[in-house]
């Protein structure tokens, strides 16, 4: 059996999303079968097995992309997996997996915070209808996403026809980047991951903050001066909150086991990895109350209305109960351990089995 895996979405500078899920989920299959991988750029090997078998080909933004298939046909796959959407089906003679990993663009269509114009253009008249993506998908034989609550957002807007799969996101492990480890003492220092569009809604945490005195916000994510600007600009008299515009893992890590919890306000999410990331450390966490959250964090975090400041700011102060503490931090361990790159693997490579 010939597997194809694209690992054209990996960054070489820096993971985002899709970078790390194609980086752990590619080596994480390689573990369990024999895997080619497809790569555009041979830096890419970097973040693969050693001496990986590959093939070059062209970039998933290149013109050629929706011709992928008849270009890959002269490879002799069995079944191709691709972490995204985008690969062309057209004229294919094996078997393929694509991935969605959310719909969060259809609600709010806005492209990617400093993208180039043409490609923000582009990705909006994307998402401005579904039909682009639903003759993507159909396209393939299994469509994959990260989630049950992607899986069931999917089935109710119709999205593809075909058979879909959840293929988790899982933690990276952040305790062995720094020597401090949480203690489990009250936080102080309240810890926001993600990007900073405006779904994201840091704007509650941030409004929470004047009813949090001796409480530190990190907002720790990259962005436009523009974007930060209007963020900071809402920042109450006398609230602390530090801007880092980008951190390291390692930062990140040495952050949250500082008296910390992780917090976010989103108000749409696929999966939710810096809240997994958290619990797997020890470290409790506040989130707004939305579906796909209570599936990556069950019991080991505290919920609030999404765009209610001063519930957050309730919830945050529960922390500082050590019998609450304690025990979200024991069921968040326990919850985190779930979700794992094997086990995504295993489920991945059941699926690829069953088709091929």
């Amino acid at each position: 059996m010939k597997i194809l895996f694209d690992a054209r979405f990996i960054r070489t500078d820096f993971h985002d999303g899709v970078s790390r899920y194609s980086t752990e989920l590619g080596n994480a299959l390689a573990k369990l079968t024999k895997v080619t991988f497809i790569i555009c750029d041979e830096n890419q090997l970097d973040f693969l097995p050693h001496k990986a078998q590959f093939i070059l080909i062209h970039s998933p933004v290149s013109v050629k992309e929706p011709f992928t298939s008849l270009i890959l046909n002269k490879y002799n796959p069995d079944i191709v997996f691709s972490p995204m959407q985008v690969m062309g089906a057209m004229g294919r003679k094996f078997k393929l997996i694509l991935t969605s990993h959310d719909m969060i663009f259809y609600h709010y269509n806005v492209a990617p915070i400093g993208q180039p114009f043409l490609l923000r253009v582009g990705w909006k008249a994307y998402h401005a209808t579904k039909v682009p993506e639903r003759i993507a998908l159909n396209g393939a034989d299994l469509v994959a996403t990260v989630s049950k609550a992607m899986r069931a957002e999917f089935e109710d807007a119709k999205l593809t026809k075909r058979p879909i799969i959840v293929v988790p996101n899982a933690p990276q492990n952040l305790a062995k980047l720094t020597k401090k480890q949480p203690a489990g003492l009250k936080p102080r220092n309240l810890i926001y991951m993600g990007s900073l569009m405006e779904y994201k809604n840091a704007e509650t945490l941030i409004k929470g903050m004047q009813y949090l005195p001796g409480y530190t916000l990190h907002i720790l994510s990259k962005s436009t001066p523009e974007r930060l600007n209007e963020l900071k600009a809402l920042v109450p008299e006398k609230a602390n909150v530090i801007f880092y515009n980008g951190v390291t893992d390692e930062r990140y890590a040495e952050l949250l086991s500082n008296r910390a919890a992780l917090v976010s306000g989103s108000l749409a999410e696929g999966f939710g990895v810096p809240a997994v990331e958290a619990l797997a450390m020890g470290v409790p966490a506040v989130l707004s109350d939305i579906p796909v959250f209570h599936e990556v964090a069950g019991k080991g975090a505290l919920y609030f209305e999404s765009l209610n400041a001063k519930d957050f700011a309730r919830k945050v102060k529960e922390l500082d109960n050590k019998s609450t503490r304690d025990q979200l931090i024991h069921d968040g361990k326990k919850h985190a351990a779930t979700f794992t790159w094997k086990n995504s693997a295993k489920t991945l490579l059941t699926a690829i089995k069953s088709l091929v």
